[in-house]
């Protein structure tokens, strides 16, 4: 299946205005079957919605799967998947702490290609916190069924701190620049599997509409949850 992680910075490009109704454009041009957004959620009235999630669906085919943003912590997350997708258990927030709260989602789906658990994130600047965010992502790990991990973990470094914590289970992901979207140097969106090597394939989507809807460019990879 196709999978895609992306920071959408608020509805804001680098240096651009609050332009929130060009995510779904890009959203339709990667047409993953499952998207993680991050920074999606109105982050001064956490209660109400940023994107317009119905449009989104009408351009992309994408379902939100919603989550109470006060369960994610501060800037939140979206998860969208086909509308076709299984819930085999119901999305909850994960939070994980710092001084700027952050937070996740975690699902267990199946979209046609067997069951298996969804940890998105966006995780803290700092790398004490991340370390300690890593371990609480290890701890959401289900024994027996795949997992998928994707998001923005603010982590360029291929042994650095949250990566170091994630690498007995998931690996080392592939580093790919994403970040800032006009010149991308360092790979702060990650993609990984437990177990390893079911994630492959991982790209940036770096087209002129996707530079000009967010100061990251969105991450995409092929995820075979039945390896």
């Amino acid at each position: 299946m196709r999978v895609a992680t992306w920071n959408i910075h608020r509805g804001r490009a680098a240096f651009g205005r609050f332009r929130p109704d060009r995510i779904a454009a890009v959203v339709a041009q990667i047409a993953p079957d499952l998207m993680a957004l991050q920074e999606a959620q109105h982050h001064l009235r956490r209660h109400d919605a940023m994107l317009d999630l119905a449009a989104i669906e009408a351009a992309t085919g994408l379902v939100p799967l919603r989550v109470d943003p006060l369960q994610q912590g501060w800037r939140g997350n979206v998860l969208l998947a086909r509308r076709d997708a299984r819930l085999l258990s119901a999305p909850r927030g994960l939070r994980l702490g710092g001084w700027e709260p952050r937070g996740g989602i975690q699902a267990d789906l199946d979209l046609g290609f067997g069951p298996f658990r969804l940890l998105c994130a966006h995780l803290s600047l700092g790398p004490a916190r991340r370390r300690a965010q890593a371990a609480a992502l290890l701890a959401a790990i289900k024994p027996g069924l795949p997992v998928l991990l994707m998001g923005d973990l603010n982590e360029w470094r291929p042994g650095g701190s949250a990566l170091a914590v994630l690498a007995p289970a998931f690996g080392h992901p592939a580093m790919v620049p994403s970040f800032p979207a006009f010149r991308p140097l360092l790979a702060l969106d990650h993609i990984l599997s437990h177990p390893q090597g079911l994630v492959t394939g991982v790209a940036v989507h770096a087209t002129p509409a996707a530079r000009r809807a967010s100061d990251h460019l969105p991450l995409v990879a092929r995820f075979t949850p039945s390896g």
